[in-house]
């Protein structure tokens, strides 16, 4: 199991970083050069708790698709996502929101585990915990840059 932890300082209101932290726009938006498409469940504006998504996409030489569901939320500081359907063991992904002086911290923790025993370990290690941080770094580069325009 691997965890990745990634803070991003945003300087607008924390109610706004929420929404675009729930954004399916915004999110395809940060995808786009992965071609991500949202193809079931909530496809377009804010997802919400219990609602689910199932995304399509080419990651790692390979179309895939993930089916995450919002499993606990607590407005605007906290929503957890976490995978219904897909190609790892676990993933699960929180979302926490605090206000401070220069506007909204938002932190990022990613729990994540791939399937196939020692061999997933070894890949998650050698490549899969860094693809998917770097993922996470330009979506909250995305969503820091519509929240401050």
């Amino acid at each position: 199991m691997a965890e990745i932890l990634i803070s991003t300082q945003i300087n607008a209101p924390i109610q706004i970083v929420f929404d675009l932290s729930r954004s399916i726009e915004l999110h395809l938006e940060s995808t786009k050069h992965k071609g991500e498409k949202a193809v079931a469940g909530v496809t377009t504006g804010l997802i919400n708790l219990h609602e689910e998504v199932t995304w399509q996409a080419r990651h790692l030489f390979k179309n895939r698709m993930f089916t995450s569901r919002i499993t606990a939320m607590n407005a605007p500081a906290y929503f957890c996502d976490e995978m219904q359907q897909g190609d790892f063991k676990k993933f699960l992904h929180e979302h926490f929101f605090e206000t401070n002086e220069q506007g909204t911290l938002m932190k990022d923790r990613i729990v994540l585990e791939a399937p196939y025993g020692i061999l997933g370990k070894l890949a998650t290690a050698l490549f899969l915990k860094n693809y998917i941080k770097r993922l996470l770094t330009k979506r909250n580069k995305t969503i820091k840059q519509v929240a401050e325009n």
